[in-house]
């Protein structure tokens, strides 16, 4: 595993604050492989996601490692220390207590919380519970003191019987599909990210969460949720995407800046698919802070929402999706490159990033 950009808080994992990949000579044989522990294939990186300024990782056994700032908690140590930006931090870094005999398979990194799925199904929140976002029905912090983290640390009640197959973790929001196929988020409710058809927060009241919050329904099931900074979208099984949130970028896909998900009707059957263009269904979808690209079943690229800094790939800075006109087969396919396809992409705050059919990236 390899890590560049901005080292401010030591979300690179280097134990220092640089920033790598800003200047020459930084990448290639000079950047250096992660040390996350340990040589052994038991510290091996299985799966990782990335926050505004820190990181976590899922190892081979399951454990999780984070790193980067500390700050409301959110690396799960029971302190607010940042770790990865000094030296002999990485060696010594400690694993995340998830509870007794408890280890992850799926980790989600928002901009000041992280949230993870268990080996049961259950599911974990940890950092910043501002409006909610932990799931927990209060505003605390968690993984920022002392004793909050392992068996203390509550599962997020999802609902009698219902357990968690994804989850992901935005700005001030996270969503989680769960094992029949529905949708649930809490945190801030701003701009209709939630879904529930108005603006309200869940999860930072009593009594919110659990069979009180109601599950999002789409037909077919949802297959992949992801978050953006302000917005959510879903991949469903038959490879329509709905998006929902702030829409005053394009980024929701439906050539206005209209939010949605913020009033009644909205929603559900309601709620239009995104046009990819005619006989066009997607394979993967990544949300940005305020962009969304997709792969599609031909293995191009489709990306929109704003453009200001060329995130969407179209040799501009203009935003798409956000008039009349710019989806469906007006949409161009970011060029990859003479032959090329995607095989997985990812969106970050303002930039994206996707590996090719020949495993380039």
């Amino acid at each position: 595993m390899k890590c560049w950009g901005n080292g401010d808080f030591g979300q690179l994992g280097y134990g220092d604050t640089r920033n790598r990949g800003d200047g020459p000579g930084e990448m290639g044989d000079n950047l250096p492989i992660l040390d996350v522990g340990g040589s052994s294939l038991a510290f091996k990186v299985k799966a990782v996601s990335v926050g505004i300024s820190h990181t976590c990782a899922i190892l081979n056994d399951g454990s999780v490692r984070c790193w980067g700032s500390g700050s409301n908690g959110r690396l799960g140590y029971g302190d607010t220390q940042n770790r990865g930006d000094g030296a002999g931090e990485m060696d010594n870094l400690p694993s995340v207590d998830l509870g007794s005999g408890r280890s992850a398979k799926f980790i989600a990194a928002g901009e000041s919380h992280t949230c993870a799925i268990l080996d049961d199904g259950s599911a974990k929140c940890w950092g910043s519970g501002a409006n909610g976002r932990l799931g927990y029905g209060d505003t605390q912090n968690r993984g920022d003191g002392a004793g909050e983290m392992g068996d203390n640390l509550p599962s997020v009640d999802l609902g009698s019987g219902r357990s968690a197959k994804f989850i992901a973790a935005g700005e001030s929001h996270t969503c989680a599909i769960l094992d029949d196929g529905s949708v649930k988020c809490w945190g801030s409710g701003a701009n209709g990210r939630l879904g529930y058809g108005d603006t309200q927060n869940r999860g930072d009241g009593a009594g919110e969460m659990g069979d009180n919050l109601r599950a999002i329904h789409f037909s077919p099931t949802v297959k992949t949720i992801v978050t953006g900074k302000a917005f959510t979208c879903a991949l469903l099984y038959d490879g329509s995407v709905k998006c929902w949130g702030l829409g005053q970028n394009g980024q929701l896909g439906y050539g206005d800046t209209q939010n949605r998900g913020d009033g009644p009707g909205e929603m559900g059957e309601r709620l239009p698919s995104v046009d990819l263009g005619s006989d066009r269904s997607a394979k993967f979808i990544a949300a940005g802070g305020d962009h969304t690209c997709a792969i599609l079943d031909d293995d191009s690229v489709k990306c929109w929402g704003q453009g200001q800094n060329g995130q969407l790939g179209y040799g501009d800075t203009l935003s798409r999706g956000d008039s009349a006109g710019e989806m469906g087969d007006n949409l161009p396919s970011v060029d990859l490159g003479s032959g090329r396809s995607a095989k997985f992409i990812a969106a970050g705050e303002s930039h994206t990033c996707a590996i090719l059919d020949d495993g380039s990236a």
